[in-house]
């Protein structure tokens, strides 16, 4: 690999070999340990939890199957694209507190047994763009966004159905009607905690940025284990699948400026100023020359799935609103995403025009039912930036779990070393996998997350 060497961080999972030395063109991947995820703020992190001989599966006390808190492991290769690594990733054991309610002056945080918290676990991999900034303070700061929002409407999580008012009052008859008629069940309140997460973590990084004079902007990609189903939440274009012994099923999209045409398209119609006149929101197969004026082109709107045409004008000139196809599509000639976070001061080159209107924070939250699944011991999830799926198809990860886990059970650090091999099999190592030894030029990291529980406990992770 022309990146010279890898520099592993171990957040989950028990000790691989030690790392190649650096060679003449190391460049330095800075670990930034996350600030993690215990509301008292004074329990270890997942980077600690490894190393803990008593480190066991934690059950939430409602109800729920089984994760090992340290489950899972993220390596992150460098391969040069920056200076310092772009990626970054954080887990580690979610503790939700309770809230009392009560007279105003009365209200605060209750201290309770360890066994009386709604427990949970929580995976994060940020990839970064424009410099690691953004993607370390999203490491530092989502886990303490989600906890907070989560502890704000853990009260409707553990109810039968999630009342209409916190405080257990019925102000009007037909609240409960309404609550059943949209059919709001507690993983609604997680998904909305999530989206308030990354809408908070987002402001965070502006204002860091901001005070600081940094720049830059991320994707994110989070996992969270609550309450007997896994939630992934996603902003970006990195990407997590279910990998069974039958199924592969996919848990996020990817959202690029192809992927979510519609929408920046539809914004740009209803805010014509944000393009500041020097773009166009049409979309056409190419970018039009002074020759196409007059002719009459395939062209699609925002309010179209399909094609027509029309007559070029003068102002269909003008540079499009999202530029080039496939991994060369660009939001305004600049981004390669339309999720994310931060970004706040970033402009198109040589403009005022700002990005972040078009560019959202809010993911989109899958959720699967761990509950319901006859999970067996290979069954996983992989998460991983763009950099292992612009190599990778999800059949060709599916293929390497199923032939690497089987024959490994009595290793306690599979999952681990599974993880280590898929980064591997990025850097054209094995032809047949990838069909012509295609590489990976980006920052690659992965998580590799068991969802069986049985034996957790004492395997060693």
């Amino acid at each position: 690999m022309s990146a010279g060497w890898f520099r592993r961080r171990f957040l989950a999972g028990g000790p691989l070999p030690a790392p190649r030395p650096p060679g003449p063109r190391a460049s330095p991947v800075p670990y930034r340990r996350p600030r993690f995820l215990r509301g008292s703020g004074s329990s270890p992190g997942a980077a600690d939890a490894s190393r803990r001989s008593d480190a066991r599966p934690v059950r939430s006390p409602a109800r729920g199957r089984t994760l090992p808190w340290n489950a899972g492991y993220a390596e992150i290769i460098n391969a040069e694209k920056s200076e310092f690594n772009e990626d970054q990733a954080a887990c580690g054991k979610l503790c939700i507190r309770r809230y009392e309610f009560g007279p105003e002056e009365d209200r605060e945080w209750l201290t309770l047994c360890p066994e009386e918290f709604l427990m949970g676990h929580y995976w994060a991999l940020f990839d970064g763009h424009g410099g690691p900034a953004a993607a370390i303070l999203a490491a530092n700061t989502l886990h303490s966004c989600l906890r907070r929002q989560l502890e704000a409407v853990v009260e409707g999580m553990v109810a039968a159905q999630p009342p209409m008012h916190l405080s257990g009052r019925c102000v009007c008859p037909s609240d409960p009607q309404f609550v059943e008629e949209k059919g709001i069940k507690a993983e609604d309140l997680v998904i909305g905690a999530l989206e308030g997460a990354f809408q908070e973590c987002d402001e965070v990084i502006g204002r860091e940025l901001e005070a600081s004079g940094q720049v830059g902007g991320c994707t994110a990609l989070v996992a969270v284990s609550l309450q007997g189903k896994l939630y992934v939440a996603n902003a970006g274009d990195s990407r997590a699948i279910l990998v069974r012994r039958d199924e592969i099923r996919p848990l996020s999209s990817e959202f690029t400026p192809e992927t979510e045409r519609q929408r920046i398209q539809q914004l740009a119609f209803v805010y014509p100023e944000l393009l500041a006149d020097e773009f166009t929101r049409l979309e056409f197969p190419r970018r039009l020359k002074g020759d196409d004026l007059g002719q009459k082109v395939l062209f699609r709107d925002h309010h179209m799935s399909g094609w027509s045409y029309k007559c070029v004008e003068k102002s269909d000139l003008k540079y499009p609103l999202i530029h080039g196809h496939g991994r060369q599509a660009r939001l305004l000639g600049t981004l390669a995403v339309s999720r994310g976070l931060g970004d706040h001061q970033l402009r198109v080159l040589d403009t005022n025009i700002q990005l972040k209107p078009f560019l959202l924070s809010v993911p989109q939250v899958t959720v699967l039912d761990v509950d319901q699944l006859d999970l067996q011991e290979e069954d996983v999830v992989v998460m991983a930036t763009d950099g292992l799926w612009d190599v990778l198809s999800n059949e060709q990860v599916a293929w390497l779990v199923r032939s690497f886990l089987p024959g490994n059970r009595e290793d306690p650090h599979r999952f681990s070393e599974l993880a280590q091999m898929l980064i591997h099999s990025t850097q054209g190592k094995d032809d047949n996998l990838t069909g012509e030894g295609q590489v990976s030029y980006d920052d690659v990291s992965v998580f590799v997350i068991p969802l069986n529980s049985q034996s957790q406990g004492g395997s060693g992770y």
